[in-house]
């Protein structure tokens, strides 16, 4: 019996809770936040406490020494910045191999996605820290809580700036409309963004809308290098379709891609696809959707 243990700092765990009941087992979560959130699907949760202004990563050794103790086989940690110095601290506490990129886990084994998901490794191991893509919040349960009390290093938050608009979260994504280069200006991507709208979905793009022109922030880019995503429906407007970028879309359930070349890679992993100028094209499946 395989037992798993989540680390985190809030309840966006719902894909890590899903891969440990496949699993099977025990589940414990182990939350670092100023108060536990009340957890369903899962065995049990351990609540470090942690105040307001000191940040989670403050308390990543006292999340090792409770791992450590716990005989604990599998640790699954969402790829966030805090949970990662979990990650790191519970690997070099436990002498634990660390594994990004799994598509798929079993008890003992994965499947990893290298070179941006290009190939797939298959990796066996007794015991292992994988970071994985979060998911959306957990559903709310009863499971019990037990809270443990540690002094985090010496560290403060001393201010916050809030940023224009808040972190794209588009592995919990079940729509994505996606931009590429046939977009001719940034004005423009206000056609990308009605048909989100219009299937409640989130505006993703190419390589080149997020490092070249910066029309899209960084968390928006899939690819090799940016965020791996499997929607339900992925919309690529304006995207040839280079391994670049289809290696981080390629778990898509239905793709539907809209391009003025026929002949462009994107339509041969396209369910759906429509020869034409998105600039027409677009508008009229957000009309045909709304």
């Amino acid at each position: 019996m395989t037992n798993t243990w989540i680390l985190t700092t809030d309840e966006r765990i719902a894909h890590l809770v899903d891969t440990a009941a496949a699993i099977e087992g025990t589940t414990t979560v182990l939350v670092v936040a100023p108060s536990a959130p009340a957890m369903g699907g899962v065995d049990r949760v351990v609540h470090l406490p942690v105040a307001e202004d000191v940040p989670a990563e403050a308390l990543a050794v006292a999340v090792a020494d409770l791992v450590a103790g716990a005989e604990v086989d599998l640790v699954l940690v969402p790829n966030r910045p805090a949970e990662r110095s979990f990650a790191g601290a519970v690997a070099a506490r436990l002498a634990l191999p660390v594994l990004v990129g799994a598509t798929t886990v079993a008890a003992g084994s994965a499947q990893v996605a290298r070179y941006g998901g290009l190939s797939i490794e298959s990796v066996s191991y007794p015991r292992a820290v994988l970071v994985l893509e979060g998911g959306a919040a957990a559903g709310s349960g009863d499971a019990p809580v037990d809270t443990h009390e540690a002094t985090p290093a010496a560290a403060r938050i001393t201010s916050v700036q809030p940023a224009t608009s808040g972190p794209a979260n588009l592995a919990a994504a079940r729509r994505i409309v996606a931009c590429g280069r046939g977009f001719k200006a940034e004005e423009d991507l206000a056609l990308a963004r009605a048909l989100a709208d219009a299937v409640s979905g989130e505006i993703a793009c190419s390589r080149p809308l997020a490092e070249g022109t910066a029309w899209l922030s960084k968390d928006r880019y899939i690819g090799v290098s940016g965020i791996h995503v499997s929607p339900e429906v992925y919309f690529a407007l304006g995207i040839s379709g280079q391994v670049q970028h289809t290696s981080g879309m390629s778990g898509s359930k239905v793709v539907v891609a809209v391009n003025t070349d026929a002949n462009a890679p994107i339509f041969q992993m396209a369910d759906y696809g429509i020869v034409g100028d998105l600039y027409e094209v677009v508008p009229a499946i957000t009309a045909a959707l709304s």
